[in-house]
């Protein structure tokens, strides 16, 4: 049997300050408010302060300091532990980017590639935490311009970007272009753009490859091409794309992690790059991205 490494210095040095402990819950999820509370107790046994955000302590009914907001919290926190599932965190994650409070997420969800702790798993999993048994990992962001009905908003996403036809049954028409060179015009249901961390998200599901998430590229898949020979492409990550809507009498819709959401009509631009600011997230000793991907596709491998 294998055991773990002991963490180096600077590792346990990150252990010892990690003092202060935010709790982020997503409400509409059953067993969250429970596995909150189970966490508190046994932080505060590992004598480490608490704290949530207004959204959980509603979940809560009082029984855990609160702070005034998400962004307060996790300015103050030392981590911060999101029990959801992934959009729970991608969430998180756009509210604290650049912030350099790391993330664990708990999964109270599905899936969860992004919620790498199992809930059966939570208490062995906060007593690491003090042993320093863990790593830091530091997640690209992607950052999005678009000028739209002439005005210009700027958003981010961790996931990825998507350009879909929104409410209509037609096909999209689309320019995109890398670092200024035209790569080809799209009649599709939608284009995604995807991080790394964002490779087995909607691109995955659409055809794309699946990216470890410390690679330097960037994603670029389109939904159902009317022309088949086109298929996803990977480029650097630090390539600027640049979509532009071409379809008349059209209204498409951008989704940041599909969440948040523009309207784009005829001639409007999304510009989509890596953003300055990144996500630091926490992963326990034991795990892996690809030890992920095993357990969660069911791969187990075969004697040809």
């Amino acid at each position: 049997m294998s055991r773990e490494s002991s963490p180096d210095a600077s590792v346990k040095r990150i252990a010892d300050s990690i003092r202060r402990v935010g709790l982020i819950a997503n409400p509409e999820k059953p067993n969250a408010a429970r596995l909150v509370r189970r966490a508190a107790r046994i932080l505060v046994g590992l004598r480490r302060g608490v704290g949530c955000d207004p959204a959980t302590a509603a979940v809560l009914g009082g029984e855990i300091p609160v702070a005034d907001s998400l962004d307060h919290l996790a300015r103050s926190s030392d981590l911060l532990l999101v029990f959801g599932g992934d959009g729970t965190m991608l969430r998180v994650a756009r509210e604290v980017a650049g912030l350099p409070v790391p993330l664990l997420g708990i999964n109270a969800g599905t899936l969860g590639f992004l919620t790498a702790v199992p809930s059966s798993r939570l208490a062995d999993s906060l007593r690491k935490l003090p042993q320093g048994r863990f790593s830091m990992e530091e997640r690209a962001l992607l950052e999005a311009t678009v000028v739209a009905g002439g005005k210009t908003t700027t958003s981010i996403a961790l996931n990825d970007f998507v350009l879909s036809r929104g409410q209509t049954s037609r096909l999209i028409e689309i320019e995109v272009s890398v670092n200024g060179e035209l790569l080809t015009r799209y009649r599709c249901d939608g284009f995604i753009a995807s991080s790394p961390t964002g490779s087995t998200a909607y691109s995955l599901a659409a055809g794309g490859a699946i990216v470890s998430p410390d690679a330097e590229v960037l994603i670029l898949t389109p939904i159902c091409p009317h022309t088949l020979s086109i298929r996803p492409l990977v480029v650097g990550l630090d390539s600027e794309v640049r979509v532009r809507v071409t379809s008349p009498r059209l209204v498409a819709t951008l989704a940041a992690d599909g969440q948040q959401q523009t309207d784009l009509g005829t001639g409007d631009t999304v510009t989509i790059r890596r953003s300055a600011r990144t996500v630091r997230m926490l992963r326990l000793n034991g795990t892996s991205f690809f030890g992920t991907l095993r357990h969660k596709f069911g791969w187990s491998g075969g004697n040809l």
